[in-house]
């Protein structure tokens, strides 16, 4: 009972510790910069870490069970798809890609002139929102209740907005899945516990991404409602920081750690 105790605190509090490296944070920071609302900004952080999660296991649960070794220059060349995917983030949100692909994937709900608000019922469930009596303003189906939040949720994120995440997440969770796989085989034994530690450290990363997001979408957020100027600027420094520092990842990547040269040196952190 204390090892399994041991091994799901740890992995969930280092998953958490793993959720803040540098790079997670400029990118994250990068896609929710555009976000209208702290709760979509933390759904965004739970896709990532979804995305991330998966990697670690697929990847990672292959080190451990399969005693897979990846060559230095294949785990370089995973690091530096971390830089260039950050260095696309900041391109694609300076050209004003992902405004508009955001608002071309994200469902528009029109009100018509007789759109109002007050108390209604659908069935059991009693809720105010603003809405109209015609079937395209009233904002959802008669049959919704709270268990359909998730789905409302979801449907108002777009789809761009939910790939976009799970995409980042998966490229992060192949760069650093070989450095948590052998962590685990240099201190935990077996490999059913080594699987068992990347899962509870995939929920731990899932749950550190999503509080981060969320922080990092608060001075976004409260700027677009009150100060749109200097929403732009946060936003262009944003896509600025992401494009120099994937810049400055892959020189490391690629000269100092040697992958572009003939002596490549990996030593997965």
């Amino acid at each position: 009972m204390l090892t399994l105790l041991s091994v799901v605190v740890l992995g969930f509090f280092l998953g958490m510790r793993h959720a803040t490296d540098p790079d997670h944070v400029v990118a994250v920071t990068t896609i929710v910069s555009r976000e209208r609302s702290v709760g979509a900004a933390a759904l965004i952080g739970v896709l990532w870490g979804v995305g991330h999660t998966v990697t670690i296991l697929l990847v990672g649960g292959a080190i451990i069970l399969f005693d897979v070794v990846i060559p230095p220059r294949m785990g370089l060349a995973m690091e530096l798809s971390v830089a260039l995917m950050l260095i696309l983030l900041g391109v694609l949100s300076l050209t004003g890609f992902t405004r508009r692909m955001t608002e071309r994937s994200t469902p528009h709900h029109p009100e018509g002139a007789d759109a109002h608000a007050h108390a209604h019922n659908h069935g059991d469930f009693v809720h105010t929102h603003r809405h109209g009596h015609a079937p395209d303003t009233h904002g959802h189906a008669e049959t919704a209740t709270p268990l359909g939040w998730v789905d409302r949720t979801f449907h108002r994120l777009g789809a761009y907005q939910m790939v976009r995440p799970l995409v980042v997440g998966i490229v992060h969770g192949l760069a650093g899945s070989a450095a948590v796989a052998l962590l685990v085989l240099a201190a935990i034994p077996g490999p059913a516990w080594g699987v068992a530690y990347l899962l509870v450290f995939g929920v731990g990363t899932i749950a550190g991404m999503m509080l981060i997001t969320a922080a990092s979408s608060l001075p976004f957020t409260y700027t677009k409602q009150r100060f749109s100027q200097v929403n732009h600027y946060l936003g262009v420094a944003s896509g600025l920081l992401s494009v120099a520092f994937g810049l400055f990842l892959a020189y490391q990547i690629g000269f100092v750690d040697g992958l572009f040269t003939s002596a490549p040196r990996w030593i997965p952190e």
